[in-house]
């Protein structure tokens, strides 16, 4: 089994590896990019996995978006992914390890709700994740309105009608 640390201990270029590996060099392009365009990612949400051998196999980024509401407001979300493994490491629980640990994380900090694109099947059945809350929601980009996934990690409601961008800070 796979060792779980932060991600930031580990050097960008590796990181990146992975991701190429796990999603291929044109993964730029995906819609979940422009949703997070310019936005860091967040060191205490985000996770790597590591081998016995302390070789770095998977990542799992998360990033600060909100939902634009009709009104212009803006409602704070977490957006967990890219969740890669490398590919001949996949199917050995190190991308579960890595949910666990965001969606533990996330739940002991009270954070705002995580939202993903991803397989409502797999992420509802280990933890939560569901449709239900965000069928009011668009991106930037194709994305199949299924597995467009909210999970409120504290009991707040989640819902709303809107536009997935980054989380830009709006002067007053």
């Amino acid at each position: 089994m796979s060792m779980i640390v932060p991600l930031d201990s580990q050097p960008d270029a590796a990181i990146e590896r992975v991701l190429d590996a796990a999603f291929g060099p044109d993964r730029h392009g995906r819609t979940a990019y422009a949703i997070r365009d310019g936005m860091s990612w967040l060191p205490e949400l985000s996770f790597a996995a590591l081998d016995e051998d302390g070789g770095l196999i998977g990542t799992l980024q998360s990033w600060p978006v909100a939902l634009v509401l009709e009104d212009g407001a803006r409602m704070p979300l977490i957006m967990v992914g890219p969740v890669a493994v490398l590919p001949d490491r996949q199917m050995g629980g190190h991308g579960r390890a890595m949910m666990d640990a965001v969606v533990a994380t996330a739940r002991a900090r009270a954070t705002e709700p995580l939202m993903m694109i991803g397989d409502p099947e797999y992420y509802g059945r280990f933890w939560g994740f569901g449709a239900g809350d965000t069928w009011g929601w668009d991106a930037p980009g194709p994305f199949e309105k299924r597995r467009l996934l909210a999970l409120s990690v504290d009991g707040r409601s989640i819902g709303g009608t809107g536009m997935l961008g980054p989380r830009i800070a709006v002067s007053a």
